[in-house]
């Protein structure tokens, strides 16, 4: 073998595809982390997870409509006593104003999402890069997007729900009975426990345990399986915690 046949760099591997990625991250999730890892592209869960968002808030816009929504947000204690001030005339227009709104800021708003993975994965690394795991920004951020593919199935399944229950008993903001809250009255219980209790959610949780494996896989042997659960899950417990604290004060 002469040397200038030595020297010839091998092609890099192509890598998984993205419809192989998309599916191993629920069945195969340590192959389909390791090449995410090693490619770390979001562009196509990304979309795809704003799809099933507008998706899920078209069809519920359509079948349940958005005045039920606005209403069930108006039935709090805050919401009545600002109510209380304003003549019949003006709440109707309030009103109407609101569900004129609603189909906007439910359906251009998902196109923020992008925005929601960037600070989950700012967090993380703040965390990673006490424990020397060698990752970057990018590999988080992608591995994160990835993790929140789990939303799709939940949006599908929530699809499903509306359509079985009638319409003014569907819950927009839980429409699934996987977490605690799901079994307490969203008006009488405590803002602060009610929230909390819609975060114990079985969905964000798988999404948050397939986001550490995806970290582990990535990170290797520079850090244990138990590192990566606290990268994941203490950054997640302080949000909760923090949204459910705001969520009782100003609702």
């Amino acid at each position: 073998m002469t040397s200038e046949s030595a020297s010839v760099v091998q092609p890099e591997p192509k890598g998984m595809g993205e419809f192989s990625r998309v599916t191993g991250v629920f069945f195969e999730p340590g192959v389909a982390f390791a090449d995410i890892a090693a490619r770390p592209r979001w562009v196509v869960p990304v979309l795809l997870i704003i799809l099933g968002i507008i998706a899920f808030n078209v069809t519920y816009g359509s079948h349940v409509g958005w005045h039920t929504l606005v209403m069930d947000q108006l039935d709090t204690p805050k919401a009545a006593e600002r109510m209380q001030n304003m003549t019949a005339e003006q709440r109707q227009q309030a009103i109407a104003m609101q569900e004129k709104m609603m189909p906007f800021i439910y359906t251009i708003g998902p196109v923020l999402m992008p925005l929601a993975f960037v600070i989950s994965a700012g967090l993380m690394m703040g965390m990673l890069a006490t424990m020397s795991s060698g990752l970057r920004f990018k590999q988080v951020f992608a591995i994160t997007c990835y993790a929140g593919l789990v939303g799709i199935i939940a949006n599908i399944l929530g699809i499903v729900v509306m359509f079985l229950k009638s319409p003014d008993q569907f819950n927009f903001m839980n429409p699934l009975a996987f977490n605690p809250a799901a079994f307490m009255d969203p008006k009488s219980s405590s803002k602060f426990l009610y929230t909390l209790g819609t975060g114990l959610d079985l969905f964000k949780i798988w999404g948050a345990v397939l986001t550490a494996i995806g970290i582990k896989v990535a990170a290797g042997n520079r850090i244990s399986a138990t590192g990566a659960a606290l990268v994941v899950f203490v950054p997640y417990a302080v949000l909760l915690l923090i949204g459910a604290t705001l969520a009782g004060m100003f609702s």
